[in-house]
């Protein structure tokens, strides 16, 4: 995935999204909203910096338009505010908000965790193991975007073996709100003093033990979001 936006100080890794013609336009608009909020989910938009639709749309090498419909599909989502064309931000995080979002992450994502649990391959738990370790080495490191892709890619890869789309789905858009803050807390707190639940998870799911999978995925999701509650919200 290309990196970060410009309008939050990050660069792209990869080649800039070009416009196709009109044939493939709405081709054009989901890959442009997946990428954002494919960086939202991993921190690379963050609390507190505005979202210039120009400057994504340089950036990414298309016209404002799947731009602004991939921001405004967003904003449906809770997870940006467009408060005019030229103030758009991450929605502000409350104690009301994150109580509802880490209640849902906790009723979800445990349980997707347990049903995947049946259609782990030895080949994907080795898979979970090289993310983790590549966690590991990003936190080592003190590379937080790389910490960040790393969770994702651990979670997901491990809740997308239940074959459950609608749910996945659903647990993405958790995520997609609180990802921003999470890259603010893991920047100022780090990640270094928290017990490793993947490493926990690992082991259940090698001993096909389902009830410590599912304490393993809550107390990860537990000591993640407490990181925000120190932050108290914080967006700088």
């Amino acid at each position: 995935m290309p990196g970060g936006s410009a309008a939050n100080g990050q660069t792209t890794k990869g080649a800039a999204l070009h416009e196709p013609d009109a044939g493939h336009e709405p081709l054009l608009h989901a890959s442009i909203y997946e990428e954002l909020r494919r960086r939202m989910i991993t921190g690379k938009i963050v609390p507190g910096v505005g979202l210039s639709t120009r400057g994504l749309a340089l950036e990414m090498g298309v016209s404002q338009m799947p731009v602004r419909d991939a921001l405004s599909r967003l904003a449906a989502e809770g997870a940006v505010q467009i408060r005019s064309k030229r103030k758009i931000e991450v929605s502000p995080m409350t104690a009301e908000r994150f109580a509802d979002l880490l209640d849902c992450r906790l009723l979800l994502e445990p349980e997707a965790a347990v049903q995947a649990l049946p259609h782990i391959t030895p080949s994907l738990l080795r898979r979970l193991r090289e993310v983790d370790a590549a966690l590991d080495a990003a936190m080592e490191r003190g590379d937080v975007i790389g910490y960040m892709e790393c969770n994702f890619e651990f979670h997901f890869s491990l809740y997308r073996a239940n074959g459950r789309q609608t749910l996945n789905r659903l647990i993405e858009a958790l995520w997609l709100q609180f990802g921003p803050f999470m890259r603010v807390v893991y920047g100022r707190y780090g990640t270094a003093n928290l017990v490793d639940q993947h490493r926990i998870a690992l082991d259940a799911i090698a001993a096909n033990d389902a009830e410590a999978l599912r304490q393993a995925i809550a107390s990860d999701i537990g000591d993640g979001m407490g990181l925000i509650v120190r932050g108290a919200w914080a967006t700088a």
